[in-house]
């Protein structure tokens, strides 16, 4: 069973940088795309950035120019560089995925989760 799971958050300062990275594992995945998600308390899950298997990105408006999404061969998964952090980034992130296992059957995977807390 194919699973992704997340790392790298934490508690950093305006104006700080932090890298998430979201892995697959657990079985063979060919992800057609990843991505990052976050919702912050009270609010909705909102999309942040997505990377497509023909490497092209893209990015939410409030986050373009501080936010990178970047290919993970060796974990089959992607990072998420987070620079000029501020308050309003703070959320839970989650990393998600859409695929194909060794079967060939198509999979919507999400990530458990990683707290990201921006404050002084």
């Amino acid at each position: 069973q194919v699973q992704l799971v997340e790392s790298g958050g934490g508690l950093v300062q305006p104006g700080g940088s932090l890298r998430l990275s979201c892995a697959a594992s657990g079985a063979r995945f060919s992800a057609n795309g990843m991505g990052w998600y976050r919702q912050a308390p009270g609010k909705e899950r909102e999309w942040v950035a997505g990377w497509r298997s023909d490497g092209s990105t893209n990015y939410l408006a409030s986050v373009k120019g501080r936010f990178t999404i970047s290919r993970d061969n060796a974990k089959n998964g992607v990072y998420l560089q987070m620079n000029s952090l501020k308050p309003e980034d703070t959320a839970v992130y989650f990393c998600n995925a859409d695929g194909r296992n060794q079967y060939g059957t198509l999979l919507a995977l999400w990530g458990q989760g990683i707290q990201v807390t921006v404050s002084s």
